[in-house]
């Protein structure tokens, strides 16, 4: 029997979904962080459950020849990088391990389906975007990171997965707070309805070197903006977008409706491709634009499209895999719920003289058999739905929808695995399966499946 603040020795013998490591005892699995398959480790249990316990790792007593010192000083605490003790061979390993884990045990299908993660040469400062929370944390001002399961704000002065440019205006906010007694929305993780400034967020585009500084606050008046805004076109390199985004809500929502620009452009440039985004504060755009390329590149490949195709990109977005099968389909129709997206979509189409795209606001369960009702039948089905996979009425369409090829473009393996299977159930069989590490040194993993009509 396993009792909590006892203490064990164990061997991890597999790896949980998050990362973690999992150690048994009769049979009864203990989910430890920090620790690496094949290792034996000390653990103090900290919640015992009926069916499992977490334990946290106290020392690792034989160590894995895969185990590394993690870069950043605060590893232990942020709730960001969950598996930077990992080295990236064995990060891709276990994102390997768990989409073919999915794939057979949810899915139902045969793991060898799964091909090898594609991961980066350089798997650092891989981020263009980071939305960075300001708090007052035990009476000292903290820009940073939350805490691992908490909103408790771990000051930092560097992140390595982020472009060194957020931490230059991490700095720099936090001096001109500091300075001028500008007081921040959260106190100790809760929300200070007389506080000011919120968050800062940094956009930068990879290719343009074009960065945006916007700074979230509960009012429009904000003290000395004048001295912040000079600080940030004096030592910030590629600045073109100074904006004040406001927020007055007490929610956990980053970014309110209004923006404000106070210097600079209202939006900042960047290319995936050959194509051409304009990126406002609001805008969706891939975090990681290396990968995204060669996501976006695999998606099209399994399309397989030669001219004459008509394609539906259900969940489209702002049109960035839209305008991709742009490239060799005939006609490719975009859906997507959120109306401000596909304003996006259609200026994202326009800048890049696509015409052979169309875009639609609604639900893809309905839209897409309303636009069949019409005689658009699609060759092509492409989906990349929000990590709790496609709605079910979205599968019945493209089952009643018959086209020759669906791509399905998951971040979480598990509904994609739960999706495949349905869709193999409406006539349809899985042909490949490749994972793409968007996010190294976290437990994240994208993959891009083809499956075809039997």
């Amino acid at each position: 029997m396993v009792l909590k603040n006892n203490e064990y020795i164990l061997d991890i013998v597999s790896v949980g979904y998050e990362g973690e490591g999992i150690a048994k005892i009769d049979g009864y699995p203990i989910f430890i962080e920090g620790a690496i398959l094949g290792e034996k480790v000390k653990a103090l249990m900290v919640k015992v459950k009926k069916n499992y316990a977490y334990g946290k790792l106290i020392e690792v007593i034989e160590a894995s020849e895969e185990r590394v010192e993690p870069k950043c000083r605060v590893y232990k605490r942020c709730g960001g990088c969950t598996v930077q003790h990992m080295s990236y061979k064995k990060q891709l390993d276990y994102k390997f391990e768990r989409v073919k884990d999915c794939v057979s045990k949810i899915g139902g299908l045969d793991s060898l389906l799964v091909e090898y993660p594609i991961g980066m040469e350089k798997p650092e400062r891989y981020r263009n975007k980071v939305q960075l929370p300001v708090g007052i944390v035990k009476g000292e001002l903290s820009i940073g990171f939350y805490a691992s399961r908490s909103h408790n704000i771990i000051n930092l002065d560097t992140c390595l997965i982020q472009d060194e440019v957020a931490d230059k205006v991490a700095n720099i906010t936090r001096n001109w707070m500091i300075k001028f007694n500008i007081s921040a929305a959260s106190i100790d993780g809760s929300f200070n309805k007389n506080g000011l400034i919120r968050h800062v967020m940094i956009r930068k585009g990879f290719t343009t070197n074009e960065v945006m500084v916007v700074l979230v606050s509960t009012k429009k008046d904000v003290p000395n903006l004048d001295r912040f805004i000079e600080e940030i076109k004096e030592k910030i390199d590629g600045i073109k977008s100074i904006i004040l985004n406001v927020n007055k809500e007490n929610t956990n929502v980053i970014l309110g409706q209004e923006c404000i620009t106070l210097w600079g452009e209202d939006t900042i440039t960047d290319y995936i491709d050959d194509f051409r985004f304009n990126i406002s504060p609001l805008s969706f755009f891939q975090v990681n634009p290396v990968q995204t390329e060669k996501l976006y590149s695999k998606a099209l490949e399994y399309a397989g499209l030669t001219g004459e195709e008509i394609v539906f990109d259900a969940y489209c977005g702002t049109g960035t895999i839209t305008l991709f099968l742009s490239q060799k389909a005939k006609k490719v129709y975009g859906v997507e719920i959120i109306e401000p997206a596909i304003i996006n979509a259609r200026e994202n189409a326009r800048i890049n003289n696509v015409d052979n795209v169309e875009f639609f606001v609604g639900k893809s369960e309905e839209i897409i058999p309303e636009l069949i009702e019409k005689g658009i039948i699609p060759d092509v089905i492409v989906v990349d739905p929000p990590r709790k996979g496609c709605d079910i009425k979205l599968l019945d369409a493209i089952g009643k929808a018959k086209p020759k090829k669906v791509v399905y473009v998951s971040c979480d393996p598990s509904t994609l695995a739960r999706d495949l299977k349905i869709l193999e159930e409406k006539g349809y069989k899985t042909e490949k399966v490749q994972p793409v590490d968007m996010f190294p040194h976290t437990s994240h993993v994208e993959t891009v499946v083809l499956m075809s009509r039997k």
